[in-house]
């Protein structure tokens, strides 16, 4: 588990260990709105767009340029508690699901087409959970303890993996998780 830095945030961190950390914000935009996801430097990383005047509401991660990498879309029939992410050309990137049974902590699963599956557990509400790929291998930590701003959690994504779709994972399980 990180600890907060003295400078605070994830700031200075990421050099060490060649993980990818980037600042969200809960409940991500309204529909309709924009919202740039932060790296550790604060720089922009990643956009999120809230596409409006749809039937479906619908999220658009994008990377700096503009380019559509993922999108996060309210099914109007969809079955409870389980929510896909689309690729931005087309086909589903993951399909996330809440546990049925769940006695001690928050637990979901995100199964991703030709790859390896999931396991998300820890307190979703408060932002301080874990992805990981298998029993051994994490793919990346959520939490609001690194930041001392309201409304505002870190993801810090392990190398090798697609921080885009880790950051819409994150946004798709706090759109679930806030319904």
């Amino acid at each position: 588990m990180m600890r907060r830095r003295a400078e605070g945030g994830l700031r200075g961190r990421e050099e060490a260990g060649g993980t990818h950390r980037y600042k969200m914000r809960e409940k991500l935009v309204s529909i309709g709105d924009d919202y740039w996801i932060e790296n550790a430097a604060g720089e922009r990383a990643f956009k999120v767009d809230g596409k409006a005047l749809r039937v479906r509401n619908t999220l658009v991660i994008q990377n700096r340029e503009g380019q559509d990498l993922y999108r996060i879309q309210e099914r109007m029939l969809r079955i409870k508690d389980t929510m896909e992410i689309e690729k931005g050309e087309g086909g589903t990137a993951a399909t996330i699901k809440k546990a049925l049974i769940a006695p001690l902590r928050d637990r979901w699963t995100v199964s991703i087409p030709g790859g390896e599956d999931w396991d998300v557990q820890g307190n979703i509400l408060d932002h301080e959970y874990r992805i990981d790929a298998g029993r051994q291998s994490r793919v990346a930590e959520v939490s609001k303890k690194w930041f001392r701003i309201r409304d505002t959690y870190g993801v810090e994504v392990e190398p090798g993996h697609d921080d885009a779709l880790v950051l819409a994972v994150a946004a798709a399980i706090d759109q679930m998780a806030h319904d």
